[in-house]
């Protein structure tokens, strides 16, 4: 296994994409906070570039090719947001970028990624293996493989969101960060962990693809088919060496939302807050609100961490 990132990690991040990433902002909600009784800070990651906070680890990985990587680029397997932040960091960096997408992915996602100047090759996600695909076109073409959550490169860049959060609000009683194959947690976990020293850290996933859950509390890594959920960021079969090291140190729960759950968050969002948000994004809110109790009077972060969300899905949702 590789060598795990650090909260020095993630300080170089800040360094190396400040400028190119947006300084997302903090969102507060006089309702959020009478119906669940605590004091929430929404990390506002549906605003950033790309509209998710995989543009953070994407452009930070990147950043750091040497000139031949540069010249061959990049591929990247990912079900829509790691998908766009690789084609957009690539753009902007002036390397070829190459997206295995599953065919069910969401359709602003691909074409978004399209837009970004990346080539899309597609795949089934319940016959085939995207990392299997994503390593054959890195052998045959010589290109670098940046998967979407287990690389230290691409944790230490998502922990920047939680060190942004903690800068601009002081320390917190507890973090909420949504969980697919853990790599905005694992590097939010990095950040908050130096920061605020006593801070309680949550993963949430969807409670049809609840590995992280069955990992933590079993101690070693646990695979399952890939869910079916509208969470679609979280349809992750398991996750990284990297990401449950971290998360096995530093994370005290995981606890899960249901579809119904995320479509009520995502309602919240959209009408109390005028925020788009995609489901993956409302899992933290939606998780937080399934264990509120135990945070009564207390100040507690949520990461918000994308909108990509299609309008006619959207309407759908709430139909």
């Amino acid at each position: 296994m590789d060598s795990l990132p650090t909260f020095a990690s993630v300080k170089e991040a800040a360094a190396v994409i400040k400028g190119h990433a947006h300084r997302t902002p903090v969102l507060t909600s006089r309702t959020a906070n009478q119906i669940s009784g605590a004091e929430l800070y929404f990390k506002c990651e549906n605003l950033q570039r790309m509209g998710a906070f995989k543009f953070r680890g994407a452009f930070n990985a990147l950043s750091r090719f040497g000139p031949r990587q540069k010249e061959t680029g990049v591929v990247a397997f990912s079900s829509g947001n790691h998908a766009q932040a690789i084609a957009l960091s690539a753009r902007i960096l002036g390397m070829p970028a190459t997206i295995v997408m599953p065919n069910d992915a969401p359709a602003a996602k691909v074409a978004a990624t399209r837009e970004y100047g990346g080539t899309v090759v597609s795949y089934d996600r319940y016959r085939e293996d995207r990392e299997a695909i994503g390593a054959d076109l890195a052998s045959r073409h010589g290109m670098t493989l940046i998967p979407p959550y287990d690389h230290a490169d691409i944790i230490a860049g998502q922990g920047t969101a939680a060190l942004e959060l903690l800068e601009d609000v002081g320390a917190l009683d507890a973090l909420f960060v949504c969980l697919g194959g853990g790599g905005l947690l694992s590097g939010c976990a990095l950040a908050a962990r130096a920061l605020a020293p006593s801070i309680r850290i949550f993963g949430v996933e969807p409670e049809a693809g609840n590995d992280g859950q069955l990992s933590l509390r079993s101690g070693a890594i646990v695979t399952i088919d890939s869910p079916k959920t509208i969470a679609d960021g979280a349809q992750t079969q398991h996750l990284g060496q990297l990401t449950f090291a971290i998360i096995q140190r530093e994370v005290e729960d995981i606890v899960t939302a249901t579809d119904a759950d995320l479509i009520e968050a995502m309602r919240f969002f959209a009408t109390r807050m005028k925020l788009v948000v995609e489901p993956t994004g409302c899992l933290g809110l939606a998780g937080f609100l399934n264990v509120r109790e135990q945070f009564a009077g207390q100040r507690v972060g949520i990461i918000v961490s994308g909108g990509n969300v299609d309008l006619a899905r959207l309407s759908a949702f709430f139909a």
